[in-house]
């Protein structure tokens, strides 16, 4: 069965298409009741809509002389079929908006309509011959980004409102470089929000309402619900979807049932929050839940079953509206003996074959109390006092960079005023390194992923706790860009970190590093400037030649791996490489050893929007929907897929995810951070245990990391210096209505050894981002083996610390360590070093240095 590939702008706006404002006909609610006196007319059409009229006459004009129509719907679009290049399919004419159907009259097949103002913007349509089937026109099978089915992948109900949020901001008129001032991007998006309230509120509830079929009310109450429920106000959101529904049951019977699990998600999330799941979470929103639990506050859980019930009364064979029954009825501590049988789903599917301790939420304790949308965050020691800190950033336009000092005692101080970071709003991800070689960790923050460019800020730290933004000194503010996706790493070894950025809506960059604290773009001569949908970039030198590659994820088409050919320019080889994956919907991305053989392995997480297709591969049921994919480095330049024979073909729709040693085995484990934008978008968190690198275990249920809520930037870091790897990891969601509780799982120990490593680079950069570490290690009874890492930040969504955390397993003996640097391209090697030790070990240097860091508990 063909997998589904939409970008997040075309399910979000599927959704959305039902009942919105955004609609272009009202073909959900079926029979319209306008008076159908027409004959019926089926028609096939494509349709492209924009903002304005002025590029709605740009568009006509470029139409007409001899621009393809599908290309630019793809483009130029808003409407939710841009992804499928703007095919509508065949359309019965009668059950468009009236306008729409007045400038079709007389069409005939090729013939494109003048532009049409519609709720959503203007639009212009295309009549298709009846031959013409959903392959874009002019599409060809050797095109980079081809047309697939949808399978049957279904999608969740559009109860998030971020569509109508975000259309509204960018509808909404700003300055001239908005998108480089953070603070005007700030205020347009709350002033969008507040127009488009108060519009939507008068149109409803004002003195003289103008006229509107109940159709047109229906679809004002769901866009005015959508915008409460974006900004949380859930009890004003459901009173506009109950005003909705009921309206819908007189007049529109039909359109009523999608009412009914849009009502059982706004019941359930309403629910969540009066009963803190998402600002105290605790063990409330843990699958599965323990025994006696349940909110204290269940009413809105009751109506939800109500609502949901309803639903699967129609719909019995919905899946996802199946879960989220059985989650309410969680929510009432009536799981699982309270749910129908008929769409009970058992906590057994979860079960872990295999247990490595419970971990802890630690957060409250260690004072880590932040309550946010989606995060990126960075783990690593920004003051040089051998304390790791954490910076958490923030999906909200709105809200400031938190920079949490670690105190040495359990607790974290957020210095962001006096390091001078209160101005930085924003930002879905960053990645840390030391780009200009002063031994101080600095940081970029990446911003507009998903929505509209805005700047990117590059973070430079003064040695001093401060941190000053020097984004455009630097040569990185423009243009600004939508992006999440970027990698420090020296490209020609001459010692200083380069920068690539993997965009949205653009090429993809390169800026190399000139030394002086400034940046030469270098993308178009260096090769890499391919346009793709970026969510991940990863670096290694996967071939060992001794220059750095990259991977590029793409979230719809192919992936993207570019080889360094040594001189300052790079060859795309993926498909050469076997890694292309064309319909995988790439996500979050690493390179790492997972067998430990000494070559750089590739893990590229896909991302389906739809929480259906994960449960079926729970269920073991045929799913749509791609799974990731490991690949095993083949040493000859090319990649084996083993994901079946090491058990991860399960479709995991991950967001935040990492890699990290959580049982000191020397063998690095997985996290994903599953979840999706939509309010009912509710699956468990991911973690996944190697198994000396043939296979991998989930033991996400006994180490109680399962949340149910959104996961973002994770990282794996020893909070402590403890010799354990804690589990750090952000839970918000894209909307403010979606924002949680930030969440460390303590490491609950084990009995394996470990070794913790500063390298610290001379003639290489200075955080040695790059070197390569080789520990040979015995294991009592189990002869010699080696472990290997290079030093990264870890995966693609979410930094872990440059310093490397190595777990040598039970009862080890290190018989020899060894540090490969890039530049110098020496090799240094040390024997006699003891276990379960922090060292620091600097280029070209005879001996090793021994670290004594300050160790601690997060309660006491």
């Amino acid at each position: 069965m063909a997998a589904a590939r939409v970008n997040r702008k075309q399910y979000l706006r599927n959704l959305a298409a039902r009942f919105a404002l955004l609609m272009l006909a009202a073909v959900s609610l079926q029979p319209t009741l306008e008076c159908q006196s027409e004959v019926s007319r089926t028609i096939a059409l494509r349709v492209i809509v924009v903002g304005t009229e002025a590029e709605a006459q740009e568009i006509l004009d470029r139409l007409h002389r001899g621009e393809d129509f599908g290309v630019l719907a793809k483009r130029k679009s808003i409407d939710p079929k841009a992804e499928d290049y703007g095919y509508l399919g065949k359309v019965d004419v009668t059950q468009l908006r009236p306008e729409l159907q007045e400038a079709l009259r007389g069409m005939g097949p090729n013939q494109v309509t003048r532009p049409v103002k519609v709720p959503g913007g203007v639009a212009i349509l295309k009549v298709l011959p009846s031959s013409e089937g959903s392959v874009g026109q002019g599409m060809s099978a050797n095109r980079d980004l081809p047309i697939s089915a949808r399978g049957s992948i279904r999608y969740p109900a559009d109860v998030a409102g971020q569509v109508i949020a975000d259309l509204a901001f960018q509808k909404y008129p700003k300055p001239s470089g908005w998108e480089q001032d953070l603070a005007a991007v700030c205020e347009a998006r709350t002033q969008s929000l507040s127009t488009l309230e108060l519009r939507l509120n008068k149109r409803l509830y004002g003195a003289t309402p103008p006229t509107q079929t109940p159709v047109d009310v229906i679809q004002s109450h769901y866009a005015l619900a959508q915008i409460e429920a974006y900004q949380g106000e859930m009890d004003r959101a459901v009173n506009e979807w109950e005003a909705a529904y009921q309206l819908a049951l007189a007049k529109v019977p039909a359109g009523a049932a999608q009412l009914e699990a849009v009502l059982g998600v706004a019941y359930l999330h309403k629910s969540e929050m009066e009963n803190g799941a998402y600002s105290d979470p605790g063990n409330k929103c843990i699958f599965p839940p323990g025994p006696g639990s349940k909110y204290a506050h269940p009413n809105d859980s009751a109506k939800a079953v109500e609502y949901f019930l309803k639903y699967l009364d129609k719909k019995p064979d919905d899946i996802q509206t199946q879960w989220l029954l059985n989650v309410a009825y969680m929510t009432m501590g009536q799981y699982p003996s309270g749910v129908p049988k008929q769409f009970l789903i058992p906590a057994a599917v979860f079960d872990s074959k295999e247990a490595i301790g419970r971990f802890v939420d630690v957060a409250p304790l260690a004072g880590l109390n932040v309550v946010s949308m989606a995060n990126g965050l960075v783990a690593d020691d920004f003051d040089n006092d051998g304390l790791l800190d954490v910076m958490i950033s923030s999906y909200n336009l709105c809200e400031p960079l938190h920079y949490f000092h670690n105190n040495g005692d359990g607790t974290f101080t957020d210095r962001a005023r006096e390091a001078g970071l209160i101005n930085q709003l924003g930002g879905l991800n960053m990645i840390q390194a030391d780009y200009n070689n002063d031994g101080c960790m600095d940081l970029l923050v990446l911003r507009g992923a998903w929505e509209f460019p805005v700047r990117k800020s590059l973070l430079r730290n003064n040695c001093d706790g401060t941190f000053t933004d020097v984004t455009r000194e630097a040569g990185l503010a423009e243009p600004a860009t939508r992006t999440q996706a970027a990698a420090w790493v020296d490209i020609d070894n001459d010692g200083f970190v380069d920068l690539f950025i993997g965009n949205e809506d653009g090429p993809c960059q390169l800026f190399r590093n000139r030394g002086n604290g400034t940046f030469e773009d270098i993308s178009h001569s260096s090769g890499v400037d391919k346009i793709v949908f970026a969510k991940g970039v990863s670096a290694a030198d996967y071939d060992n030649d001794g220059y750095v590659d990259f991977f590029v994820s793409n979230l719809y088409g192919s992936n993207l791996l570019f080889h360094n050919n040594r001189n300052g320019t790079f060859t795309e080889v993926a498909q050469k490489a076997g890694v292309q994956l064309p319909d995988s919907q790439g996500f979050a991305s690493w390179f790492f050893d997972y067998d430990n053989d000494g070559w750089p392995d590739l893990l590229v997480n896909s991302f389906f929007f739809s929480p259906d297709e994960s449960l079926r591969s729970y269920l073991e049921l045929p799913h749509s929907a791609k799974t990731l994919k490991l690949f095993r480095n083949m040493r000859n330049g090319t990649f084996q897929d083993v994901t079946a024979s090491v058990g991860l073909d399960k479709v995991y729709p991950a967001m935040g995810a990492n890699f990290g040693d959580i049982d000191n085995d020397g063998f690095p484990d997985i996290y994903l951070g599953t979840g999706g934008p939509e309010y009912g978008f509710l699956l468990p968190k991911v973690l996944l245990r190697n198994k000396e690198g043939k296979s991998f275990a989930d033991v996400s249920a006994s180490a109680g990391i399962g949340d149910l809520h959104k996961g973002h930037g994770t990282a794996f870091a020893d909070l402590r210096n403890s010799g354990y790897e804690d589990l750090l990891t952000s839970m918000g969601g894209a909307t403010p209505g979606d924002a949680h509780a930030f969440r460390v799982f303590r490491n609950p120990g084990n009995d394996g050894n470990w070794i913790n490593i500063k390298l610290v680079g001379v003639k290489s950069n200075r955080a040695a981002i790059g070197a390569r570490i080789e520990v040979k290690v015995e294991n009592q009874g189990s002869g010699t083996r080696s472990v290997f890492r290079t030093v990264t930040s870890g995966g693609s969504f979410g930094a872990s610390p440059l310093s490397q955390h190595i777990g040598l397993g039970k009862q080890a003996r290190i018989v020899d360590l060894a540090v490969t640097w890039p530049v110098s391209h020496t090799t240094q090697t040390f024997s006699q070093v003891d276990v379960n030790r922090f060292i620091q070990i600097t280029e070209l240097a005879d001996g090793y240095k021994i670290v004594t860091p300050r160790q601690f508990h997060f309660d006491k």
